[in-house]
């Protein structure tokens, strides 16, 4: 297609839809919008390749390809590099920039390809028996750094695909344990552990031998479960060594958060040696300097807690001496890249509700903001490049590019523009950041959003969004999930608080909410609606509805026995009902045991203090629970127990189960039905 087409297609779009009438964001705009991601900087930063993933209703998936823009372009126009019925995923450069590296099971199963960046055919690197699940490119262009899931007392990867294939045939189904994980996130352990190898390539570039071992002495996942991904593991620049991040199981794999960096020779024939066996908490994404004298990584202090501040270290690599930096900076390393001269680390990180990129300095450790309000998601840089994606409350994440050496907290310069034509007759609702004092008096931060269609004067009704984690943050962002416009679409005004607990405003805050479920949140909480009702008039709070997931689940159970009066009606996704049975039944236990003071046999009181289970005697707002049955981080019986007790008091309740769906409903066709669901309840209960 060519540019001029490009124009007149989209000044076509734009017209017709601005004789449309304007309208808010409706649930299936928000379940087909086209997402941006992983934007990867070619070596001379004169490119940048990135996915789009699409949603297909008919098929019920989503469906991610590769396209470029060169951004040496008076207007650069993004070219779509990939096109198959198979997504392609992660690229990667190759050393030279001729070629760009991805993922995609177009052949059968995930194996890595090579597509020439000046046109051509993509062409298989791997064919392994098992699929691939993450991997790297040596900076050489020599070797492949693959992470595969084998049974470790296979000899090769033919008898961990043979009894893999075996196990699906075997007719009976039980499986024995003798330790945890048994499951994890929304999977039965299998006996398989991920593990990293390293496979030659030839001077095409294409697998020329068999993969090396690197980490399959060590019992433990390279890349981690569930979420780990190829920033786990890094080569040197001189393509000699492997850095990876790998939590050792043994028996205490559940309740440990003790992840180490082990370095090994690229080529294999050494055992890992341990790099952080001086920290007992979790240390991991290491990335080494441009000139490869030094190795950095993030770094937790504490041991059993997974939302300590992750601290940027840098290691001598001849010496091995360490030493942390900008210690004072009060905020925790969410990802990072080195600038290019080894002067500088780029990286993102949670900030009064925002999330942004910064530039701190290796030598004096000082901190500089480079994006203003929104949330910086991926990003990549390159010589003095960077690009990155970039989304707020009003809108899906859009590639940015600017300079280094630009003053100011600025975006950049927009290089997409994904959603303009299907978008073009959305009005958004507008938001504003607020603040008042919460829970010991401290400040605490929150945002409105009004209606899409909102006219003054008007009050409006209020879906009052409680966040998960407990240590996350809702703030200026935009989600797929819980999303604040699709409410604001559907005709109500938004409040949401970043509580007592929430990143971005400092650890103390951040660890202000352990032992302490019930009481300063729900101050906050309480507080702050009533804050913004004074401040914000349009807000009808004697009208509202409160809704949360996971923590924010267990607070919508908390909030049906302390604030019973507070509203109409409630929904509860993922929420925690019973402390004990939770302690007892998830899966990653040194949450709940840091969560809570201690394991439930050792400190039953700090479990029982905020128990939603004990206050079922002062339910009455009606409440809509919903439940992935794959869920076993808050598993299913703890939606049941919801249930069973609001049915038995008579209280008008409805339970919505998803079969197939695990802590997150993730299915297009699942996401509307949630969505139409939730909303629905509203309406019942608050436009009746």
């Amino acid at each position: 297609m060519t540019l001029r087409l490009l124009v007149t297609g989209a000044a076509l779009a734009a017209a017709t839809s601005a004789m449309a009438a304007p309208r808010g964001l409706t649930v299936e705009d928000l379940a087909t919008m086209e997402r941006v991601g992983s934007p990867v900087l070619s070596p001379d930063a004169t490119r940048v390749v990135y996915t789009v993933r699409s949603t297909n209703l008919e098929k019920n998936r989503g469906n991610t390809q590769l396209w470029m823009i060169d951004l040496r372009a008076a207007r650069p126009v993004p070219q779509q590099l990939t096109s198959h019925d198979a997504s392609a995923t992660d690229p990667e450069w190759s050393a030279s920039g001729d070629a760009i590296y991805f993922t995609s099971s177009r052949s059968g199963s995930p194996q890595v390809w090579r597509l020439p960046a000046n046109g051509g055919e993509a062409v298989k690197v791997t064919d392994l028996p098992l699929g691939v699940d993450s991997f790297r490119v040596s900076p050489k262009g020599d070797r492949l750094a693959v992470t595969l899931a084998v049974f470790r007392d296979c000899a090769d990867l033919a008898c961990s695909k043979q009894r893999a294939d075996a196990q699906e045939k075997n007719k009976a189904t039980g499986k024995v344990y003798d330790a945890l994980f048994a499951r994890h996130w929304d999977t039965w352990a299998d006996g398989r552990r991920n593990v990293l190898y390293t496979v030659p390539l030839d001077a095409a570039g294409k697998a020329a031998g068999a993969p090396v071992s690197l980490s399959g002495t060590l019992d433990g996942d390279v890349t981690s479960k569930p979420f780990g991904d190829r920033g786990e593991y890094a080569f040197s620049p001189d393509g000699q060594r492997v850095v990876f991040a790998v939590r050792v199981a043994g028996k205490s794999e559940a309740w440990s958060t003790n992840f180490d960096l082990y370095e090994v020779p690229a080529a294999g024939g050494a055992a890992p040696r341990n790099l952080t066996a001086d920290n007992p908490a979790w240390d991991t994404k290491p990335q080494f300097s441009p000139d490869g004298k030094t190795l950095a990584y993030l770094a937790m202090k504490r041991p059993g807690f997974e939302a300590d501040r992750f601290h940027l270290v840098l290691q001598d690599v001849a010496s091995g001496r360490k030493r942390v930096v900008a210690e004072s900076w009060d905020r925790s390393i969410a990802d990072y890249r080195w600038r290019a001269d080894g002067k500088a680390i780029l990286a993102n990180a949670d900030d009064v509700g925002q999330h942004r990129l910064f530039t701190i300095d290796t030598g004096s450790g000082k901190v500089s903001a480079l994006t203003g309000k929104g949330y910086v998601a991926d990003f990549d840089t390159r010589r003095d490049t960077v690009v990155l994606a970039h989304a707020s409350l009003s809108g899906g994440a859009q590639l940015y590019k600017r300079a280094l050496g630009t003053a100011g907290e600025q975006t950049g310069v927009q290089l997409t523009n994904l959603n303009a034509a299907r978008l073009a007759d959305v009005r958004m609702g507008e938001y504003e950041q607020f603040s008042f004092t919460g829970a010991n008096g401290d400040t605490v931060y929150g945002h409105v959003m009004k209606p899409w269609n909102a006219q003054p004067g008007q009050k409006y009704p209020v879906a009052f969004l409680v966040h998960g984690g407990p240590q996350g943050s809702f703030g200026n962002s935009w989600s797929y999930r819980w999303n604040p416009q699709v409410y604001a679409g559907a005709g109500y005004a938004t409040v949401f608080i970043d509580f007592h607990g929430s990143t971005g405003y400092g650890q103390a805050f951040t660890d202000s909410i352990s032992n302490d479920w019930g009481g300063k949140p729900l101050e906050d909480l309480k507080k702050g609606l009533a804050a913004a009702a004074q401040k914000f008039p349009w807000l009808d709070t004697a009208n509202a509805c409160a809704l949360g997931a996971s923590y924010g689940g267990y607070m919508m159970n908390w909030i049906e026995g302390n604030w019973s009066d507070g509203f109409k009606c409630i929904v509860n996704h993922d929420g925690v009902f019973d402390q004990r049975g939770m302690a007892y039944s998830t899966e990653e236990l040194w949450f709940t045991e840091w969560e809570n003071g201690g394991t439930y046999y050792d400190n039953p009181e700090g479990y029982e203090k905020f128990n939603p289970v004990h206050h079922v005697g002062k339910w009455k707002t009606p409440m809509l629970v919903i439940q992935g049955d794959l869920d076993f981080r808050i598993p299913t019986a703890q939606a049941l127990g919801t249930f069973s007790a609001l049915q038995r008091r008579g209280i008008k309740s409805k339970l919505l189960v998803f079969p197939d769906e695990n802590h997150w409903v993730l299915k297009p066709a699942n996401s509307i039905m949630w969505h139409h669901t939730v909303i629905g309840w509203l309406d019942e209960h608050l436009k009746k």
